[in-house]
């Protein structure tokens, strides 16, 4: 008997403001793990699928799998000594169409293929002392331009390359996956940043769709695209208007502004500003609202009918708040689905900071238009899924997180 996995090989790419993908931030939200690549990397999850009966399957010298083939496989070689060895492709008629030389170790050994076309296909592999052979088939509609990669400890190794179209190496990243786990990638390509939620079931391509958004101190603010929307995928943290005015703030940090008018001011929650990194400022109505504009050029503080809107797209009140919130470990009801990335920021009083981790609370550009001085907001609470909207909120006291959403 054998254990075997199946493996899904995961690429990326980009589009929009830029082509390609610096890196890459990969988050099983299921099982709370995470890793970083480099985005020419290739992130190849492994899951366990079983045991099966040795019967039929390959030499234990030679395995390919998957197989049959789509657009990637891995090639195992069990080499019996160590020294320098050939691998070669031929098709079915016995026509060599690519070959390879390494030096290999004794014991496992592993090469990522791929660019092969739709056909069958025979693999040799052949040292000073062995040969190994093994069968491909493939259903891909590549180019042929076939590539031969080793991976060494999750390295993918630059080869001398006898025949075959061969344009670079990349590195090969082992991720443990569970069938159904919900990743979160997160693509970085310079100043941009672009979040993308995917359950994978087969080899792909992840493609990041690259948008401008970067506030005047020069904060650069990851995004997600919901169904015709794109929203950040952070709260905002900024301390300037866009037009470079300051956004003022109160010393000390509790400063009762209870008896100000029009009270345009932004904190760190409890003054602290190694908060801001993670939860964003809390900002008053007024300077979330101000015509100077809190948000990036491009984007606008949200309203109640795109968060409405939002909510639509999701679902039920009672589910969108868990598919919008950022899972964590005091975080509960939150899948982040959306990829939306909610963090709890908690809120300032007319004096005071309360609920971190314990409650999000984000601003909509519209008064209240049944009681003046009071205006819209949504609530999420670490402890539900439903997320709330608060048509009473006394626009002079509060101090919350923005989300900004792209113009149109």
């Amino acid at each position: 008997m054998s254990a075997n996995a199946q493996n899904y090989l995961i690429s990326f790419a980009g589009t929009g403001a830029s082509t390609s993908v610096g890196t890459v931030k990969v988050e099983n939200l299921t099982a709370a793990k995470s890793i970083v690549l480099n985005g020419n990397d290739i992130l190849r999850l492994t899951i366990p699928t079983g045991i099966n009966s040795t019967e039929g399957i390959q030499p234990a010298e030679l395995k390919v799998y998957p197989n049959p083939m789509t657009n990637n496989s891995t090639l195992e070689v069990f080499p019996t000594v160590a020294g320098d060895a050939t691998i070669s492709v031929c098709d079915i008629t016995g026509k060599k169409l690519a070959q390879v030389s390494s030096n290999l170790d004794k014991g496992l050994q592993e090469f990522h293929l791929s660019g092969f076309k739709s056909g069958y296909y025979l693999i040799s592999v052949k040292g000073t002392t062995y040969r190994f052979s093994g069968k491909l088939l493939c259903n891909s509609k590549s180019d042929g331009a076939i590539r031969i990669e080793k991976i060494n400890n999750n390295q993918a190794v630059d080869e001398k390359v006898v025949q075959a179209d061969f344009k670079g190496v990349q590195v090969i990243v082992d991720m443990a996956y569970a069938t159904g786990d919900r990743l979160k990638f997160t693509g970085i390509s310079g100043n941009y940043g672009t979040v993308k939620i995917d359950i994978p079931t087969s080899d792909q391509t992840i493609t990041f769709n690259f948008i401008a958004c970067t506030d005047y101190d020069n904060n650069n603010y990851s995004i997600v695209e919901i169904g015709t929307q794109v929203w950040m995928a952070e709260n905002l943290k900024t301390t300037k208007y866009r037009n470079g005015d300051l956004i003022g703030t109160t010393t000390s940090a509790t400063l009762d502004i209870s008896g100000e008018n029009s009270p345009k001011y932004q904190w760190a929650y409890d003054g602290n500003e190694s908060n801001v990194a993670f939860y964003g400022r809390l900002y008053t109505w007024y300077s979330a609202t101000d015509n100077r504009n809190v948000c990036p050029s491009g984007w606008h503080v949200s309203t109640v009918t795109e968060w409405n809107n939002l909510i639509i797209y999701l679902g039920p009140a009672s589910v969108a708040g868990a598919m919008l919130k950022e899972t964590g470990s005091s975080i509960y009801f939150a899948t982040n689905e959306s990829g939306f990335s909610a963090r709890m920021g908690g809120f300032r009083s007319s004096n005071s900071f309360s609920s971190i981790d314990g409650r999000g609370n984000w601003w909509t550009s519209d008064a209240y238009e049944l009681q003046p001085g009071y205006a819209y907001g949504k609530y999420l609470y670490s402890n539900s899924s439903d997320i709330n909207l608060g048509p009473g909120i006394n626009i002079g006291l509060g101090g919350f997180s923005v989300r900004c959403i792209k113009d149109f």
